[in-house]
């Protein structure tokens, strides 16, 4: 089982230490679970154009191979004008919908204003329905009072959410390895 953590933006450091902590959490959980962390930042990803996905290459190429090679993903993303960030769509439009198909997508958010929690409801979770993903109940939502002034998580909240998530993610997972097994 290989689980990719994505950080969806190219600005800030919050969304990457929440992805971070449940990826590292999952593993603390299951050692044997195979995981990597996909940082938008590091990569210089082309915007989509529509043409096929084979046709890219360099850094958006490493990316789609990425994506694609994953069994589930925690998708981090800060929330930006109400909205998740413009690199994650992007990143989301070069994948072929088919590669997302009976994967569990677990999502984590950062933003600024309580409400923006929802945008995991009214817009990420559709998404993944559409792509045929598995969605875990739980999701993170790390508004910036979570963290210290070296962005460091502090709210014990918000840990016992990763712990949450992480765990469902696992069990979500080894369930659809199983059923895939029968």
């Amino acid at each position: 089982m290989k689980i990719l953590g994505i950080s969806g933006t190219i600005t800030g450091s919050k969304t990457l230490i929440v992805v971070n902590e449940v990826i590292n959490m999952i593993k603390k959980m299951n050692p044997e679970v195979e995981t990597e962390i996909l940082d938008l930042k590091q990569y210089d990803v082309q915007f989509c154009d529509g043409r096929p996905p084979s046709e890219y290459t360099g850094d958006t190429k490493k990316v789609i191979d990425m994506i694609s090679s994953a069994d589930s993903y925690i998708i981090g993303t800060p929330i930006f004008q109400g909205s998740f960030s413009g690199a994650l769509k992007n990143l989301i439009d070069l994948v072929p919908p088919s590669e997302f198909k009976n994967k569990v997508m677990g999502f984590a958010a950062t933003g600024g204003n309580y409400q923006h929690y929802l945008v995991v409801e009214n817009q990420l979770k559709p998404i993944a329905g559409y792509l045929n993903a598995y969605v875990p109940p739980s999701f993170i939502f790390a508004h910036n009072e979570h963290f210290n002034s070296h962005n460091g998580i502090i709210n014990p909240d918000l840990l016992r959410s990763i712990e949450v998530l992480s765990e469902q993610m696992i069990h979500m997972q080894d369930k659809l390895i199983y059923s895939n097994r029968k």
